[in-house]
């Protein structure tokens, strides 16, 4: 796959800015970067993602997840694995990234289920790791960022 966009480093650096001032926020939220990593790996996955699933599964490695775990997460209804908050938080994930026609989107039993195992601010860092995860996703997929490049 070659990249259709040669020059990442735009003139404008507000919208850099803008992205780390994101990540701050996502960071400041208090959820455990390992779940991060699960939740950002899910979502690119379900996007079929590759520089994303990349990056979510080397950020998974050095939280310290496990290979385990890491490999195991599209699957993870059916793994062992996975703590009840993280199942919520996946849940989530699933229920936000797939908002095509006809889907039910987030329930109110998906965003209870996640407001149990995790405070307002927690909740929020999440949904927001979600939506700047599917952000990049269509970023990426659009100029077919190839997995293991970054972006300089």
């Amino acid at each position: 796959m070659e990249n259709r966009l040669v020059n990442k480093n735009p003139n404008n650096p507000d919208v850099w800015t803008a992205i780390q001032h994101l990540h701050k926020a996502v960071a400041a939220g208090g959820v455990d970067p390992k779940l991060l990593a699960l939740v950002h790996l899910r979502a690119s996955q379900i996007n079929g993602c590759s520089a994303c699933v990349y990056a979510g599964a080397a950020a998974g490695v050095k939280a310290g997840d496990t290979d385990e775990r890491l490999h195991n997460v599209a699957a993870w209804r059916e793994a062992p694995f996975y703590t009840e908050a993280e199942r919520a938080a996946l849940a989530l994930t699933e229920a936000a990234t797939r908002l095509q026609d006809g889907a039910a989107g987030v329930t109110d039993e998906i965003w209870e289920e996640a407001g149990a195992h995790f405070t307002e601010e927690e909740v929020g860092a999440i949904t927001l790791e979600i939506a700047l995860t599917n952000f990049f996703n269509r970023i990426n997929r659009t100029i077919k960022e190839p997995a293991g490049k970054t972006w300089g």
